[in-house]
């Protein structure tokens, strides 16, 4: 638990390396239009393996390659630096989300959603903002 809530008061969506593809982003205009979601949070987290993995860009089994695209701009901009590489995908992703979904700019520019990113230390159990 880091945000000290009950099942029920979250909407949740998960994916590896927090991108922002059509189908999450689909997930996200659900909860901001039809449940009433306000705050949308990108948590990168410490030691992330589909980061690391895209840092890496080595062959890997099935489709978990798949994600490097979406992840490769945040290793172009802080380099082989796990923890910066994370950081910067998760601002990459909440900017994405900000300016890709006509639903979601929409609520942005009504002041009823913030979209933000996030570090989730996993030792120190601490989430920082980094917006």
């Amino acid at each position: 638990m880091i945000f000290d809530q009950s099942i029920g008061h979250l909407f949740v969506t998960r994916v590896a390396g927090n991108i922002a593809t059509s189908e999450l982003i689909a997930s996200l205009e659900y909860g901001v239009a039809v449940l009433g979601t306000r705050a949308i949070m990108v948590l990168g987290h410490a030691n992330c393996g589909a980061v690391k993995a895209s840092i890496e860009a080595k062959a890997v089994p099935g489709q978990i390659s798949a994600l490097y695209p979406y992840i490769r701009p945040a290793v172009d901009q802080a380099g082989p630096n796990l923890e910066a590489t994370i950081k910067a995908n998760a601002k990459i992703q909440a900017a994405l989300l900000r300016q890709s979904s006509p639903v979601l700019a929409e609520h942005i520019k009504q002041n009823q959603l913030k979209i933000v990113a996030g570090y989730y230390d996993l030792v120190s159990g601490k989430v920082t903002l980094l917006d």
